[in-house]
């Protein structure tokens, strides 16, 4: 079955983190209206860190929030380098989402008991209603990367060995990722081209293996756009 891609192309990154910003606060107001409740997956890198800057400054039902993440570096807690702490700095703990409905992944553990603890707190969750991804030079995505396994069924894989540093992480398998209503990419910057190229021509990156009937959003800067196409 052919797998449904909308590319959003903006002229500035700001541009394409402003609408970001928008359709998550669309997704949690709509969520909240049907199911009383909005559960969004966060990614790390720097244009999500970006967007969460912006949502930090914007008022919302914060109490009926529920956030978890797609993927962390086995680190320990608090470490800078982390995605929850990220996430936190510069918006979590400025907002006042319930401490309990802010689940962070164990990864001061180890890969294999983190994602173990890990698929034990997803288990509740039947469908996540938006799911926020980046996009790596390599075409990976979460900690989902090229010529590693893909999870086997699983929700969550304990990684270890990572091709960037550090090598132990934990990921939400792609198969996870697409229980959503809504997912959406962000890229920006011209060293995501080639992995965009590599997308777009059908080749088996990791970021294609997210999917859902619905489709996948992916928005990107004019930078991170392959013109010509190759």
């Amino acid at each position: 079955m052919e797998q449904i891609r909308r590319w959003h192309i903006y002229p500035t990154v700001d541009e394409l983190e402003a609408y970001a910003a928008r359709a998550v606060l669309r997704a949690a107001a709509q969520a909240i209206e049907e199911r009383g409740r909005f559960r969004v997956v966060l990614a790390g890198g720097n244009t999500p860190q970006r967007i969460y800057g912006r949502l930090r400054a914007v008022r919302a039902d914060w109490e009926r929030w529920h956030v978890y993440f797609g993927d962390e570096r086995c680190l320990p807690a608090g470490d800078a380098l982390r995605n929850d702490r990220m996430a936190r700095d510069v918006w979590l703990d400025h907002v006042p989402i319930p401490p309990a409905q802010i689940h962070a992944i164990p990864a001061e553990l180890g890969a294999r008991e983190a994602a173990r603890r890990y698929a034990a707190t997803l288990a509740p969750v039947e469908r996540f209603d938006f799911v926020l991804l980046g996009l790596g030079e390599d075409g990976h995505t979460a900690s989902l990367f090229p010529d590693h396994p893909g999870g086997n069924g699983a929700d969550v894989v304990a990684v270890r060995d990572a091709p960037k540093p550090p090598p132990e992480r934990v990921s939400l398998t792609a198969a996870r990722l697409g229980r959503a209503r809504q997912v959406m990419f962000v890229v920006s910057g011209t060293q995501k081209r080639r992995a965009v190229a590599a997308w777009r021509r059908g080749d088996p990156v990791p970021a294609a293996t997210v999917t859902l009937p619905a489709g996948v959003d992916i928005l990107l800067d004019t930078t991170a756009w392959p013109d010509p196409f190759v």
